[in-house]
């Protein structure tokens, strides 16, 4: 898979967490048909992709074996290639996993360790033909807010990580055409720093592949506006709006609806800006 020319309109990446313990909505889709109806609702809202992921990578959270991965995950997206033929992304660090959801009608890897948790996962995007999602996080879910998360300037430590990682995995075998860049907004930063990263996204945007921006609902909105998580919606379309602003081609969002409005109007003032 290809992703789209930077200079196409900003697509909506609709999160379908089939997790009992995500930050967000884990436990609200653990079973396949709830999850297939909210899928199918967030297409209906104008998501481009759904990206399905069956094990959560909320700070602290604990790893699941492939197999529990697998039996979440394959009938989602297996119910939804026969419902729609929306692109569907897996959100998955386990090259099993993703090779099993790519047979079964994924499109995308979207892949949070950026294809470095499993030495197998460029190979299967490769010889599939699968669209790649590269992430920046310093650790791992587990660890990635724990102890000295200081740097002298966040927005160039994230650009040259994923421009290495850029490199490697084209190397690898990946096309370059098959890479968006993700700069993992609250994976290992503070507040300040995932402040910086949406202010500054242009950095990435530089880097000639289009960057997909998730900011919807986390945790620094929370301590910006001092709202729970289910009350983040407007603090998620200001964060999407500068976003785009600055150059985002791809939004992973909860609130499809909402946020395909902030998009739409975001990129028609970047285009008139230009």
């Amino acid at each position: 898979m290809e992703w789209d020319a930077q200079g196409a309109p900003v697509r909506l990446m609709g999160v379908l967490n089939v997790t009992p313990d995500s930050f967000s909505d884990g436990g609200r889709f653990v079973q396949s048909q709830a999850a297939l109806e909210h899928a199918l609702q967030m297409v209906a809202a104008g998501a481009d992709v759904i990206d399905v992921g069956g094990e959560s990578s909320r700070p602290g959270a604990a790893p699941v074996p492939a197999e529990v991965e697998l039996e979440r995950v394959l009938p989602v997206v297996e119910g939804l290639r026969a419902r729609c033929d929306v692109a569907l992304s897996i959100d998955t660090t386990k090259a099993v996993v993703a090779e099993a959801a790519l047979a079964a009608g994924a499109d995308i890897i979207n892949d949070i360790s950026a294809l470095q948790a499993d030495p197998a996962m460029a190979g299967v995007a490769a010889r599939a033909g699968a669209g790649v999602v590269l992430m920046h996080m310093r650790g791992t879910p587990q660890t990635m807010q724990r102890g000295d998360l200081s740097s002298p300037d966040i927005v160039a430590e994230v650009r040259d990580a994923l421009a290495a990682r850029l490199a490697a995995v084209v190397a690898a075998g990946v096309p370059p055409e098959a890479v968006c860049l993700d700069p993992g907004i609250g994976f290992g930063k503070t507040v300040a720093q995932n402040v910086a990263l949406v202010a500054r996204l242009g950095a990435l945007a530089a880097l000639g592949r289009p960057v997909l921006l998730g900011v919807s609902r986390k945790s620094f909105l929370g301590a910006l506006t001092g709202r729970p998580v289910d009350d983040r919606a407007w603090a998620t379309a200001a964060a999407c709006a500068v976003g785009v602003a600055q150059g985002a081609h791809l939004l992973r969002v909860h609130d499809v609806a909402a946020m395909r409005d902030v998009a739409a109007v975001a990129a028609a003032l970047r285009g008139a800006g230009r």
